[in-house]
């Protein structure tokens, strides 16, 4: 049974929304406004059509520095039988931009000319000349801007509803106008409620959460052509709620409540509502998004305010905006709701999804061997990064259980298609200097997305033509090699160029001061220390495996050998979280959370680069930095690693 009061499909939320909305006669454009005609009028909507007051040019315009004459008096000049005209007489001197002369109906440039003295003679100086020579004939308006060549008065010049740009407002100013009619921006309040919330630059302590949501709920407002005020932050307090919410919707047109609009304990956001006003929705068939409140505030017999409850998540938080904020805004505005791009992409991997809703699922987005590939990021509705990672959202419909790996989908751009040109897809083991070749890459104009699916996963999405390069770094346990024994076995049928990325140290990682003790692997064989392992498939957890195995500890005597995790960073975070009390990780990783680190091996990283995109312009960057010292040196920095054999070819 479902814990909010509705659970309905969202088209019948935004249907019902709709209706109170209309018969609250809030369905329509907001007023208007005259504003003056300048550069801050770019991004405002007309709410009124712009008709030409006047033309443009409005007159006859030489379009060239140069003679202006009568087209006739050239006829027979050519190269072999010039024709000389008296300035004064027969053509007169005019500037570009300047009137035409009423006699005149043709301008010869002014470096198609002879300047002559009296005498005929030629001289150098256009100054000082009597008469011009010329050597081809004119077609009358040749080189001339004729009135209304631009604009002719009365036409229309802009549509109401026109989100100007730059370029109309140019269009206006020459049209004759200086002020124009503009809709309103609608205001919209955002309060952010919680007890656990502090302002970005607080310190954090165990049980209090950064509020941002209100910067990036305000962000999408004024994008969007409102104007966004941000509350202070309410506590769990039901009458601040209702007194905050009660303001907000005497100054706004619109408010949005953050958080609280679940059904615990201290979620006041749907009772303020219902005793504020009406309550006409909670619970919408979403993913994510799905405690959404939709209702309206009675402020007073005159003034009903829409309000919406916007779920505490970030992730959903910001797809509320996009659902039903956006084109909400875009109606009072006075101009359509926003359409984004949409590409066709295949999914990397098969995903998963809740038969009763609407699913958002956002990806990053790639060309590998000229297919579009559409790569999904992790789905929390937490999980902030998500929504900065994105290139794009995908939506699946209700009843829909999953999609198959290879499945072509639509795919809602966040990005411009010129980027995704431009990305690199580096899937494969977890290292942090990708990081810094992230970074470093952006000079280049190239972007590099990676997935930690470990070193194997990467090696599968290399067979699958899913990658462009994969980070390796899997140990032959026979050989005591890395990588060029998997590279046989998972791409055989694949040319690879196997290149030495780094060497660096592995070991343990443990919290400051080492309070268990912890000095080697024998050390996990002990009950009360808490391990946490990478997933399988991993380089990690592959050398992990080979040196207990070389110690005789059977895996089922770890604790916590089967708790995983999918980089080095999130072993450090568990272990700094107190989850655990130790993982096997790189130096690099200890130092990002300030834990102390055990060097126990030292092991080569390489990446697996497929021939075809060996030599292609898109990866060429990454070789260039190889070989460049600031970057090199950037990596041999951080704790553990060594880069003095960077860029050699194994294969």
């Amino acid at each position: 049974m479902s814990i909010y009061l509705q659970d309905i499909p969202l088209s019948e939320a935004q249907s019902i929304f709709h209706d109170a909305l209309e018969k609250a006669r809030l369905w329509r454009i907001l007023e208007t406004e005259e504003i003056n005609l300048d550069e801050f009028s770019r991004g405002r909507v007309l709410a009124e059509p712009v008709w030409a007051k006047l033309s443009s040019p409005n007159y006859h315009a030489s379009a060239m520095d140069g003679f202006a004459l009568q087209a006739e008096a050239t006829i027979g000049a050519s190269p072999t039988s010039p024709l000389v005209l008296k300035i004064g007489l027969h053509t007169t001197y005019v500037d570009t931009g300047d009137p035409l002369p009423e006699w005149a109906d043709a301008v010869v440039p002014v470096e198609l000319v002879e300047p002559l003295d009296e005498k005929g003679q030629d001289i150098p100086d256009m100054r000082r000349s009597s008469a011009i020579r010329v050597r081809a004939a004119l077609t009358p308006w040749t080189n001339i801007r004729p009135m209304g060549e631009d604009i002719i008065a009365t036409q229309l010049v802009l549509p109401a509803g026109q989100v100007l740009r730059p370029v109309d407002l140019g269009a206006i100013a020459a049209s004759g106008h200086a002020t124009i009619q503009v809709s309103r921006k609608p205001k919209v309040a955002i309060i952010p409620t919680g007890t656990e919330l502090i302002q970005p630059g607080q310190i954090a302590r165990p049980g209090n959460i950064i509020e941002y949501n209100s910067i990036v709920l305000a962000a999408q407002v004024n994008a969007w052509g409102g104007l966004a005020k941000r509350y202070p932050i309410i506590p769990d307090d039901y009458e601040k709620i209702k007194e905050s919410v009660l303001q907000a919707a005497g100054e706004n047109d619109l408010v949005l409540l953050n958080a609280g609009s679940s059904a615990g304990s201290e979620d006041f956001s749907a009772q303020v509502i219902s005793e504020c006003g009406d309550l006409l929705v909670h619970g919408v068939a979403v993913r994510p998004g799905h405690p959404v409140i939709l209702g309206m505030i009675h402020y007073s017999k005159e003034r009903i305010v829409p309000i919406i409850g916007v779920p505490g998540y970030p992730v959903s938080a910001a797809l509320t905006g996009e659902i039903f904020v956006e084109p909400l805004i875009g109606y009072w505005s006075g101009r359509q709701p926003f359409e984004p791009i949409e590409v066709t992409a295949s999914l990397t991997h098969k995903i998963t999804s809740p038969p009763g809703d609407e699913d958002y699922m956002r990806v990053v987005v790639g060309r590998v061997d000229n297919q579009l590939l559409a790569a999904p990021l992790p789905r929390g509705a937490g999980i902030i990064t998500s929504l900065a990672r994105a290139d794009g959202i995908i939506v699946i419909p209700a009843g829909t259980q999953g999609l198959e790996s290879g499945t072509k989908v639509k795919v809602r751009l966040y990005r411009s298609p010129h980027e995704l040109e431009n990305t690199i897809f580096c899937i494969g083991s977890h290292d942090i200097t990708l990081d810094l070749l992230a970074q470093y890459l952006t000079s280049f104009s190239r972007r590099l997305v990676s997935a930690n699916v470990g070193s194997l996963g990467g090696l599968v999405a290399l067979r699958r033509g899913e990658a462009h390069l994969a980070g390796s770094h899997l140990l032959d346990l026979q050989t005591g090699d890395y990588n060029l024994s998997y590279i046989k076995l998972y791409l055989p049928e694949t040319q690879v160029r196997l290149v030495t990325w780094v060497f660096r140290q592995q070991g343990l990682l443990v919290n400051k001061n080492n309070p268990k003790g912890i000095r080697s692997l024998v050390d996990l064989a002990r009950p009360e220390v808490r391990f946490i392992n990478r997933q399988r498939g991993a380089g990690t957890r592959i050398l992990l495996d080979f040196e207990l195995s070389k110690l005789g500890i059977k895996t089922r005597t770890i604790n916590g050998y089967t708790q995983e995790e999918y980089t080095h960073l999130a072993v450090a975070a568990a272990i700094a979280s107190q989850r655990a009390d130790c993982g096997l990780g790189i130096a690099a990783a200890a130092q990002a959370l300030e834990l102390d680190f055990i060097p126990l091996f030292q092991e080569r990283y390489d990446m697996v680069i497929p021939l075809r995109f060996f030599a292609t312009d898109l990866l060429s960057p990454i070789f260039e930095l190889m070989q460049s010292p600031s970057f090199r040196n950037s990596i041999a920095a951080l704790p553990g690693y060594d880069v003095s054999k960077m860029g050699d070819f194994l294969i």
